[in-house]
C-alpha cells in the first residue's frame, strides 16, 4: 500500500470516528501497569517515544506487550480484538506510524470525543496516563495488514503441527520464523510487525513449554488471520 493510499484510508477512518457512536456503555477503564517502560515526562508528547528507532528494541518489545494487554482490555470493545475493526469503529491500524498519526491518536486518547453532548469516545488520558497511551499506540501500529500471513499460512501451520508433535529442531524453526516475520507488513507502514511468526519465534527457547507456547501463538495468529 502506498503512502498516499494509506493516508486516504486513515482519513476515511478518522472521518468515521467523528460520526459514529461507540458502545462503551458504563464499562470502566482497566488500569495499565507501565512501570517497565521509561518515563516520558509530564508534558504530553506528539510523537511516539517507544518506537524501536527512538527507544531501542527492548523498550519497543515491552511497549508492544503492555499495549497489547491494555488495548484488548480497554479498546477492543469498539475497535476489535487485535485492533481489527468489525465495523463498529474505524480500523485504527491504518493510522500512519509517524507524527501525524501520533498526534491524532494521542489527542483522541487524552481527551476523547463528544458530539452534540454525547460521548462517542471516552477520555482515557487522566485515567490511564501517557505511558499507557503510547504503549497502546505502539501495539496498534505494529499490527499486520489484512492478509499479511496468507503467503506463509501453509508453512506456519506445518511449523505449528511440528511443534505440537514434539521433538522439533527448535533453533532451525526459530530462525525460519524470524525470517518469515521480517516479510510481514504492517497496516500503518511501521517497519516491524508484531505477528504470529515473530511471537512464536520469541517463545522458542529450547524447552517443551516454549514449543507449546509457540504452537499456541501460531494457532491464535492463524485463526485471527482467517
Amino acid at each position: 500500500m502506498t503512502n498516499m493510499t494509506r493516508g486516504f484510508v486513515a482519513a476515511v477512518a478518522l472521518a468515521g470516528l467523528a460520526t459514529m457512536a461507540f458502545a462503551h456503555g458504563d464499562v470502566a477503564p482497566q488500569p495499565v501497569n507501565t512501570d517497565a517502560l521509561p518515563d516520558v515526562g509530564e508534558e504530553w508528547l506528539t510523537e511516539n517515544p517507544y518506537r524501536a528507532a527512538a527507544a531501542g528494541d527492548d523498550v519497543w518489545a515491552k511497549a508492544v506487550e503492555i499495549g497489547d494487554s491494555a488495548f484488548n482490555q480497554n479498546c477492543a470493545r469498539c475497535h476489535g480484538l487485535g485492533a481489527v475493526s468489525g465495523g463498529l469503529a474505524p480500523d485504527v491500524r491504518f493510522l500512519e506510524a509517524e507524527e501525524y498519526g501520533d498526534e491524532w491518536f494521542m489527542e483522541r486518547f487524552q481527551h476523547g470525543y463528544t458530539q452534540d453532548g454525547v460521548t462517542k469516545m471516552p477520555a482515557f488520558g487522566e485515567v490511564l496516563g501517557q505511558k499507557a497511551g503510547w504503549a497502546i499506540r505502539t501495539y496498534i501500529e505494529t499490527r499486520p495488514e489484512d492478509g499479511a500471513l496468507d503467503a506463509h499460512s501453509a508453512r506456519l501451520t506445518a511449523i505449528r503441527d511440528t511443534l505440537m508433535a514434539g521433538g522439533a529442531d527448535q533453533p532451525a524453526l526459530k530462525e525460519e520464523l524470524a525470517a518469515i516475520a521480517v516479510e510481514v507488513k504492517t497496516a500503518s507502514g511501521a517497519p516491524v510487525a508484531d505477528s504470529a511468526a515473530s511471537r512464536a519465534a520469541k517463545l522458542l527457547d529450547g524447552s517443551d513449554l516454549g514449543a507449546k507456547h509457540a504452537a499456541d501463538a501460531l494457532t491464535v495468529g492463524l485463526s485471527a488471520a482467517h
